[in-house]
């Protein structure tokens, strides 16, 4: 049996809400509760849900940004541990951040073959120069950007938006990592752009067998890019499988609202429009039993008082959700 790329077991991530009372224990906010997945190599795995989910605690927590209150982390099966540092300074050549704003990652002081060229110094990836040269021009060609050498000596406002995040796209390739986790990576960009970007993901993976974590609210983006899909709400995975089966046949209410208010310009096509009432609840008082009965249209008493947990409903298809019939 191959051993996962990463492997995410239980994770739970709460910061301070607040100062603890004198009767009361301090308030935190559950940004993670029990997270696990699993990412294989080459694999493009698509997180999605509403903002505030947890989608992007989650990315900061497996690269390392933030520490994880408790759970494992493993990459290469091998446990990340905070406290070692050299093991974290080199599972972070291997897995890199592609963040969502591209006007805010980069120095706007600094010319773009110097951007790229800094993970490599960091990290003393490669001592000569020329060598290192080199390594900058092919990762921004790899990103799209020609002729390299011409990209090479402009600086971040000389270029548009798409051009931007192609260089962040580089920086985090010159390190030839084995995994890239993409924080909405074209949110803010415009929708012509988008596709570009998605495209250049998918070749990326195609020819060098990177792995992607891709997060965003997006599922059309996900439907382009991704193997499988897993839904997030409130900080659990609600539903996770295939992208084909999550996002065409979904199997939890909350999967279903999301899909049905993807645009959809073929009036014949369009779904059954599902409005789900109120807003997501305060992560900081999660409701009791299922926490997305305050919202869910079919709840019923049982989803008040129990707290489903992920159940195989197909092949590879997962879903938690009481109303479903156990397989």
């Amino acid at each position: 049996m191959n051993t996962a790329l990463l492997e995410v077991r239980a994770l739970h991530k709460h910061f301070a809400a607040g100062p603890a009372g004198w009767f009361k224990p301090q308030p935190v906010v559950r940004a993670l509760d029990g997270v696990s997945l699993q990412l294989q190599r080459g694999e493009v795995l698509a997180l999605v849900g509403e903002s505030g989910c947890g989608k992007s605690t989650l990315a900061l927590t497996i690269i390392g940004l933030e520490a994880p209150t408790r759970g494992t982390i493993l990459f290469n099966g091998e446990p990340m541990q905070r406290s070692n540092k050299s093991q974290l300074q080199a599972l972070r050549r291997q897995m890199q951040m592609i963040f969502q704003d591209p006007y805010e990652s980069l120095n706007p002081l600094m010319r773009v073959g110097e951007i790229v060229e800094e993970p490599l110094l960091v990290h003393g990836s490669e001592p000569a120069p020329t060598a290192r040269h080199a390594r900058v021009l092919r990762a921004l060609e790899d990103a799209g950007l020609k002729p390299a050498s011409e990209f090479a000596q402009r600086l971040p406002h000389e270029l548009s938006g798409g051009q931007r995040q192609r260089v962040v796209i580089a920086s985090a390739l010159v390190l030839q990592p084995a995994l890239l986790l993409a924080d909405e990576p074209v949110s803010m960009l415009d929708v012509s752009i988008r596709a570009e970007i998605l495209s250049l993901l998918a070749a990326l993976r195609a020819e060098h067998g990177i792995a992607v974590l891709f997060i965003t609210h997006d599922l059309s983006s996900a439907a382009a890019l991704a193997d499988r899909v897993a839904v997030m709400y409130l900080g659990r995975i609600v539903e996770l499988g295939p992208a084909q089966q999550v996002l065409h046949n979904p199997q939890h209410p909350y999967t279903r609202a999301l899909q049905a208010a993807v645009p959809v310009a073929n009036p014949r096509q369009r779904h059954s429009r599902v409005v789900l009432q109120g807003e997501t609840p305060n992560p900081a008082q999660i409701p009791g039993g299922c926490r997305f009965h305050p919202r869910c249209p079919l709840a019923e008493a049982q989803c008040k008082a129990n707290d489903p947990q992920l159940q195989v409903v197909d092949a590879g298809h997962s879903a938690a959700c009481l109303l479903l019939a156990p397989k």
